[in-house]
């Protein structure tokens, strides 16, 4: 893992701590990249006290999401961590949205997503309170549909 993924994972894990996190729900997409992201932040989140609930990996192309979108929201868990890749994350939010308890502002998400045409791809409007870092580690949240840094 470069120095750059490494200092983004640990402001993440950083963020879910101080917003009170201690058993979390991780999803991303299949690729390579999701994949590691998400099984690194398992790994650090678990060393450092945390318990991961659930572990979801969702296809970048599906039919409805929903039975991914079920099994990630339908756990009990004080947040949900996110990944990309940002066109499947999109897709799977909106079916979030529409068919479970999933809330944006229990949710924490990786670089990928924090750009604005990520956001509004999934619904920015639909989105207040989710909050993620970007590659240096910096927190950003989106309020009234814009990304906030």
């Amino acid at each position: 893992m470069s120095a750059v993924a490494r200092q983004e994972l640990v402001a993440l894990r950083d963020l879910a701590h101080a917003r009170r996190g201690r058993w979390v729900a991780i999803g991303g997409g299949r690729t390579p990249e999701a994949v590691a992201f998400a099984d690194a932040f398992a790994s650090l989140w678990e060393e450092t006290g945390g318990e991961v609930v659930e572990t979801v990996a969702w296809p970048e192309t599906a039919a409805s999401w929903l039975r991914h979108a079920r099994r990630f929201a339908e756990t009990d868990v004080d947040l949900w961590i996110m990944t990309g890749p940002p066109a499947g994350w999109a897709r799977m939010v909106r079916r979030l949205l529409r068919s479970t308890r999933w809330r944006p502002e229990r949710t924490l998400v990786t670089s990928d997503i924090g750009d604005r045409a990520v956001v509004e791809l999934a619904g920015a409007d639909d989105l207040d309170g989710l909050a993620g870092v970007d590659a240096l580690g910096a927190s950003w949240f989106v309020e009234a549909g814009k990304i906030i840094r």
